[in-house]
């Protein structure tokens, strides 16, 4: 497969739409993401020297895209771990599983130990390397005021439950009406990415058939997201995945940075 544009395969001003995953596409919270994930299960992991640590390439394999508590529950998977649900409130008190990071190891107190406290203790961790500000991507900046100068409309589809405040955060958040994220997907009973719903739903509520939206993506599970669906075309921005890995994922066209495509 190639991502040599065809007669089949037009560029993305034949489009309506552009449908933005965020993190790694339009903000380099994708790098956020992975130094929280890092921090979490090298906690985690030290209460449990009977599997193998945690290791880079774990993100991309078992994380990268899918939403937060899918991402847990993949990487233990991973490991042979299982641990129970745990109640949303699980890990709130900011240590949930930080193992010597966090203070403690997750294994002294019991609602640490489970995906929901896994999950929360991450989420803390994240914000807490985001409250610093966010930088948006300068060339995917200069993408999207390119496709608002040419009338197409814009959405956010990200499985992050923070993405309304890291548009904030990076000053982006007076461009997107439509903002599909891990509070939304939950809310409406959507399946979260490789699952193609959650992509729909945005072009749903912008008023447009898939057909006429562009996916544009960094992770393989959000590509195969976009693959899976029947919209226009699917854009891979390779920040670390890698380019071959995207195609093979379903992208239409890889690019580096999406100031290429202009």
């Amino acid at each position: 497969m190639t991502d040599v544009l065809t007669t089949q395969n037009p560029g993305w001003t034949t489009a309506s739409a552009i449908l933005f995953d965020l993190d790694g596409v339009l903000t380099p919270t994708a790098t956020v993401h992975e130094e929280a994930w890092k921090q979490l299960f090298e906690g985690y992991l030290t209460s449990r020297p009977d599997v193998p640590g945690y290791r880079e390439e774990d993100y991309f394999d078992h994380i990268d895209g899918k939403p937060r508590f899918d991402g847990v529950r993949d990487f233990l998977a991973s490991r042979g771990i299982v641990l129970p649900e745990g109640s949303s409130t699980d890990g709130s008190d900011g240590s949930a599983g930080a193992g010597p990071a966090g203070g403690d190891s997750a294994n002294e107190d019991p609602s640490r130990a489970t995906v929901q406290g896994l999950g929360n203790r991450k989420n803390q961790v994240f914000n807490d390397i985001v409250s610093a500000g966010v930088e948006p991507f300068e060339g995917s900046v200069r993408f999207l005021e390119a496709a608002l100068d040419r009338g197409l409309k814009v959405a956010v589809v990200s499985s992050s439950r923070n993405a309304p405040a890291v548009l904030k955060a990076a000053g982006l958040n007076g461009h997107f009406d439509v903002v599909v994220d891990g509070v939304v997907a939950a809310a409406e009973g959507l399946p979260g990415k490789p699952n193609p719903a959650t992509y729909n739903y945005a072009a749903q509520l912008l008023g447009l058939p898939s057909e006429e939206c562009v996916v544009v993506e960094d992770a393989v599970s959000g590509v195969q997201a976009g693959h899976a669906g029947t919209f226009h075309s699917v854009i891979g921005v390779d920040r670390g995945a890698g380019r071959q890995t995207l195609l093979d994922a379903g992208a239409t066209r890889v690019v580096n940075d999406l100031q290429e495509l202009l």
